[in-house]
């Protein structure tokens, strides 16, 4: 189970997206209602850690950052700022790099969209559509 969102630089959500493996489970999110809940206050704590690991690693990929209650949080930092977090149940690490690397590009690929505002949410069906291509993909 994968909870994924794209928070911006100044810690809104941009897009949110919550989706089981397409590999065993269809794709369909079957968080326990009680978790389900809490999914945006998790990935919203732990952006204190990541913020505090963004200065310590060269690299954009985080990996996992934190855990709570048997999930896990992976995270990604954008050239702009801007957080892709994902929490888990269990993954590959290398799979979920790949995973938001190509998200990444994804995301570039809207703010080079002259019809894009930044810092706004992400409501494109497009958008949407190829998130969870890459999640069937890689997740």
């Amino acid at each position: 189970m994968y909870y994924f969102s794209i928070i911006s630089s100044d810690d809104t959500p941009l897009y949110e997206l919550e989706f089981a493996s397409f590999k065993s489970a269809g794709g369909v999110g079957q968080f326990p209602e009680n978790v389900r809940e809490l999914l945006p206050f998790i990935a919203n704590s732990s952006l204190d850690l990541v913020e505090e690991l963004q200065w310590s690693s060269p690299q954009f990929y985080l990996g996992k950052v934190d855990s709570f209650s048997g999930y896990s949080v992976a995270a990604y930092i954008t050239q702009g700022n801007v957080r892709l977090v994902l929490v888990y149940d269990k993954s590959d690490e290398g799979s979920i790099r790949q995973f938001f690397i190509e998200v990444n590009e994804l995301y570039v690929k809207c703010l080079m969209s002259p019809f894009y505002v930044v810092n706004v949410p992400l409501t494109s069906p497009e958008f949407d559509m190829k998130v969870k291509q890459v999640g069937r993909k890689y997740l």
